[in-house]
């Protein structure tokens, strides 16, 4: 019984859920700052899509706390690439396939250890048929390819790999 009291006094509570290593003695909040769209091709309901998703994230898969301005961790960015680009060009000189690809800018502040920050753009796409139209499938690439942004930017920045 002494020996069990002696090796757990010397631990610190850490918490690992889907890759997250974060000590929750240290750190209690986190501030996720809007995403705004800067890119040239401008899809409005992306922001919102996104910015759930991300927030979303963090609540099913950390005990942080979200706050509304400064913050122990802070996430801010702006989604800085919303484009199409043909792929798979058929022999008749005709894309078979449509690639849409979304860029997003975060600036991780980790403002409890110096070193610990990220400056980074992450990139996903989705491809789909080029006989669809763009307007028809919009919403679901949408929410696809936020969902693997979400998972990018976790990794690298609360995840601690």
């Amino acid at each position: 019984m002494v020996m069990l009291l002696f090796i757990t006094s010397g631990c610190t509570i850490s918490y690992k859920l889907n890759g997250a290593a974060i000590d929750y003695n240290v750190y209690k909040t986190i501030y996720v700052s809007q995403f705004p769209i800067r890119a040239a091709l401008v899809y409005p309901p992306l922001q919102q899509t996104f910015e759930n998703e991300l927030l979303d994230y963090i609540s099913r898969n950390t005990r942080l706390r979200t706050v509304d301005s400064g913050g122990d961790l802070q996430l801010e960015g702006e989604i800085t690439g919303y484009s199409l680009s043909p792929q798979a060009v058929t022999e008749n000189a005709y894309a078979s396939k449509t690639r849409l690809t979304i860029q997003v800018r975060v600036k991780y502040i980790d403002n409890k250890q110096e070193g610990k920050d990220v400056d980074q753009t992450f990139s996903a796409y989705r491809d789909f048929d080029s006989s669809e139209m763009l307007t028809d499938v919009q919403d679901e690439l949408c929410n696809q390819i936020s969902k693997e942004l979400v998972d990018l930017i976790f990794n690298a920045t609360l995840g601690n790999w």
